[in-house]
């Protein structure tokens, strides 16, 4: 054999092996699912797990991944835990410290686009701009802390506090007509019964079994809509809470449950690795391949990820 038969095959054997290459860097840096569907449940305490009639929720528990003890942020009250886990980090950077924080009151390490600290749905916007993604909520709160400039949708619902169905089919709706490739819904019913009437009282698991419903409709709608194969669906909380408040340092007031299932999630059941609220965004980040900010204090659960 010559020398250039040599040069050839070495030649043919390098473009095969970067072919290899890019088909394998393809594949990584491939969504592990086109849409994710987030469920937020306000004043959902851990502690009523084990006792709830959740059928819908218990099964996307057996089904993916889930931990009873993921632990708020400080206080454990709705704005400052909302905002860690749609902007992935803790409340010293993001700085909304209050229960209806509208803007921060300790300066954002960070200010990004749209005058916000960097959220989900912003670096999605800007990595993936023609993601389509919405957020209904029954609490106007969550306005300010999604940055609703980079969703193609926001609502609020005219249900809260009665019931939470207004907002699930606002929802079921949405996810039918646009097939969201990130969605976030956010029930405040539950915590409004917790105040009304307590926790851990028949009333709180009452409204806890309705919104189990009004879930099932969700993931109905995901499969009506053509898109339940390559879903991931989230289901979590802010805080718990202890009598008929929250905001301390009770672990009732502070265990909330995080519950993953769907497309490339582990069939892991409870896991014993400790997560907080800011995990969520960067768990969410890396489903959809998109790369979180720097300043993001929170780690994705590779551990649930079948990929990873």
């Amino acid at each position: 054999m010559n020398n250039l038969s040599y040069v050839t095959i070495a030649v043919a054997l390098a473009c095969c092996a970067c072919s290899q290459q890019r088909d394998t860097q393809a594949e990584e840096l491939a969504p592990l699912a086109e849409h994710v569907i987030f469920i937020g449940i306000d004043g959902w305490g851990a502690y009523s797990v084990d006792k709830a009639e959740i059928p819908v929720i218990k099964d996307l528990m057996q089904r993916g991944a889930y931990t009873v003890h993921k632990r708020s942020e400080m206080p454990s009250s709705s704005a400052p835990n909302w905002a860690s886990i749609f902007m992935g980090s803790n409340v010293e950077l993001h700085g909304y410290t209050q229960w209806g924080s509208k803007t921060p009151e300790i300066p954002s390490r960070v200010i990004a686009k749209n005058n916000i600290y960097p959220t989900i749905f912003q670096i999605t916007r800007d990595q993936r701009p023609d993601a389509e993604m919405g957020v209904i909520a029954d609490w106007d709160g969550i306005n300010y802390l999604v940055d609703s400039l980079s969703c193609n949708y926001m609502v609020n619902s005219l249900g809260y506090p009665d019931t939470a169905s207004v907002a699930a089919d606002l929802a079921v709706q949405y996810i039918i007509d646009k097939k969201p490739t990130l969605m976030a819904l956010v029930f405040d019913h539950l915590d409004h019964v917790g105040h009304a009437d307590g926790h851990d009282t028949p009333e709180y698991y009452a409204a806890l079994n309705q919104i189990d419903t009004e879930v099932g409709k969700v993931v109905q709608a995901a499969k009506d809509a053509g898109i339940y194969d390559d879903c991931v669906f989230i289901v979590t909380a802010d805080h718990g809470g202890v009598g008929k408040g929250h905001g301390g340092i009770d672990l009732l007031e502070m265990e909330t449950p995080f519950v993953i299932a769907g497309k490339s999630i582990a069939n892991v059941g409870e896991f014993s690795e400790s997560m907080l609220q800011p995990d969520i965004a960067p768990t969410i980040a890396r489903i959809l391949n998109v790369t979180p900010p720097q300043v993001w204090s929170g780690r994705p659960l590779g551990f649930v990820l079948e990929a990873e």
